[in-house]
């Protein structure tokens, strides 16, 4: 009877998959009781027997058409969010950010908000997001359109809308048995959606569950950072397993005066659904978790434990830094594999602060990323792949939060005060934000330069902005130091600049705003523009600079001698420098 009831589960789940891809599909369900025998036949996530646990089991294997393995196991702990509510930052704006880590599409494009015919169909887009050398996403369905659809910006993973709702992202994996490839949407078209649709964080939340839980989820878990004018929410969802074309999602509001952290693993613990003003969740949360036996009635339910299972250093170690960072006053354990879910920051919170963050290599810390023999002698951070892996119970190597990796990073603030054209502005830093520098793009923009809508990791293109921070980034790791040095002075000059400006600027906008909004509408994206291009046209100009100076590591170039690299005695130390004692050959024996 076991085997019947699992085969004619298999068997609707089939029929469901093929209709789906004609149709419309419906979340059509399997009886529950055959449906939790269909679940519990699935192999068990198998227990991590390290801190560190394999990538394999955070996002399924085998990894996506055209990506290959070494990029799949990267993208698994890729990305890092941080959601700041009003009240915790310096100037009143809801903040989130994130840090895109991974082979990822860097271009940035505006898609303009557009009337809809009655009747008109929406395509649900599935797969895409790793860039123009890799396979585009492709139609698996279609769901009806709305009339009117809102202005947004895409990118691997859309940011911003005109509303300026704001979304952050990372990866949390989550248990391989709720994976079901029959889900239509991934993580990338239900923000599409959602920024297409909604003007409050709230609306975000509940048209991405909503549509997920009708269409199927066909994604690893995600969790994204939500933000408006108003509060910030951390929403994680999974799969609901091959059993039920679903999803299974959950949403905890970020305490007010307080500020979170998602760094590659679900984050939410206890849910009170009573209190919808700050809990939200799928129907199925609990009956999911119970049928496959993560969690029993009359016990503590925890979310994020039932759904995701334990955690690793990779990910809790970047919690830490980013909440002790910010709340240094509780001095909370770098080894704790259960930070708190948000904390008060002892000082208000400012983007630069979040963009400091993101650039953080544990330095200064036990974890610093610049010290010892793996550094060289120039103290680089930046770490590749290795050819072995350590034994089981030990690290191979911190996972810091500004990783070489990184596609793009960006700083998300929402403004209630404005209105929402110029209120929401995006702070943008294409590839690594280490060596990159971050630029306003303001919400009510309505096309960026075409620098930044081009470019391909297969092709060198001078044309491409990602190109000239991509080049400047990798040529720094020849003498990670000094050129850093530079590329961080000439970055905070133009933070500098902007920051100073942005008063200014919204001010002006403002009041173009009170009597014309289209012409605030324009002026702020013309502001935004000639930012993004001064900086494009700068870093070429750095790249060429950084070149010339350090060739032959500034050896030979005249007035270049301070930039000349020689390695530091302690490094010489370490590696064995003058530990070789000259001796003379000892004469030949003469010949008999």
């Amino acid at each position: 009877m076991r085997a019947r009831h699992m085969f004619l589960g298999l068997f609707a789940l089939l029929i469901g998959g093929l209709i789906g891809l004609t149709q419309i599909p419906g979340n059509a369900r399997v009886p529950a009781h055959e449906l939790a025998q269909a679940r519990q036949a699935q192999p068990a996530s198998p227990q991590p027997v390290s801190t560190y646990d394999s990538p394999k089991k955070l996002c399924g294997w085998p990894p996506p058409a055209g990506v290959s393995e070494a990029e799949w196991e990267n993208a698994c702990y890729a990305c890092t969010s941080m959601p700041t509510t009003k009240e915790a930052s310096i100037d009143g704006s809801t903040m989130t950010s994130h840090s895109c880590d991974g082979h990822y599409e860097f271009r940035i494009h505006v898609i303009p908000g557009r009337k809809n015919a009655p009747g008109a169909m929406r395509p649900i887009m599935r797969g895409g997001g790793f860039g123009a050398d890799r396979k585009p996403e492709v139609k698996v369905g279609e769901i009806p359109e709305i009339a009117q659809t809102l202005t947004r910006y895409d990118s691997a993973y859309p940011f911003m809308n005109e509303k300026q709702v704001i979304i952050g992202e990372t990866t949390i994996g989550g248990r391989r048995e709720l994976q079901n490839d029959e889900g239509l949407f991934d993580i990338m078209e239900l923000e599409r959606l959602a920024l297409e649709r909604a003007s409050t964080a709230r609306e975000a939340i509940k048209i991405m569950g909503e549509f997920a839980t009708k269409y199927g989820y066909g994604d690893s878990g995600e969790c994204l950072t939500v933000g408006d004018p108003n509060e910030v929410w951390q929403f994680e969802i999974f799969g609901a397993g091959p059993g039920e074309n679903s999803a299974v999602w959950a949403a905890k509001r970020i305490p007010p005066g307080h500020v979170g952290v998602s760094a590659n693993r679900a984050r939410i613990p206890q849910l009170d659904l009573k209190d919808a003003d700050n809990t939200m969740a799928s129907e199925n949360v609990y009956r999911v978790a119970k049928e496959m036996g993560w969690w029993k009635e009359g016990e503590e339910f925890v979310f994020h434990k039932a759904y995701s299972g334990p955690p690793s250093f990779g990910s809790t170690r970047r919690e830490w830094r980013v909440l002790s960072t910010l709340a240094p006053s509780l001095k909370l354990d770098p080894w704790d594999i259960d930070p708190p879910f948000s904390v008060k920051p002892d000082k208000l919170v400012s983007p630069r602060d979040l963009m400091k963050l993101h650039r953080d290599v544990y330095e200064g810390t036990e974890f610093d990323m610049t010290r010892g023999l793996i550094a060289g002698p120039f103290g680089n951070p930046n770490r590749w792949r290795e050819s072995v892996r350590p034994a089981q119970g030990y690290m191979g190597r911190e996972r810091m939060i500004g990783v070489t990796q990184c596609s793009y990073c960006v700083v998300l603030q929402s403004r209630g005060w404005l209105p929402a054209w110029i209120g929401g502005v995006a702070w943008f830093a294409e590839d690594d934000p280490k060596t990159s520098v971050f630029f306003p793009l303001y919400a009510g923009n309505t096309k960026v330069p075409e620098a930044y809508e081009i470019g391909s990791r297969a092709e060198f293109d001078r044309r491409s902005a990602w190109w000239a921070f991509n080049f400047a980034g990798n040529w720094a790791n020849l003498n990670y130091n000094a050129m850093v040095r530079e590329i961080r002075q000439t970055a905070e000059a133009f933070e500098d600049r902007f920051f100073a400006e942005q008063p200014k600027v919204e001010q002006a906008a403002l009041a173009m705003y009170k009597q014309d909004p289209d012409k605030a509408r324009a002026y702020i994206s013309d502001y935004s523009n000639r930012a993004a291009e001064d900086v494009y046209n700068a870093w070429w100009k750095l790249a060429d600079t950084l070149v010339v100076r350090y060739q032959d590591f500034g050896q030979y170039l005249p007035g270049s001698e301070s930039a000349a690299g020689s390695y530091p005695k302690d490094w010489l130390d370490a590696v064995g420098f003058g530990k070789v004692r000259i001796q003379q050959p000892a004469a030949k024996p003469p010949v008999r």
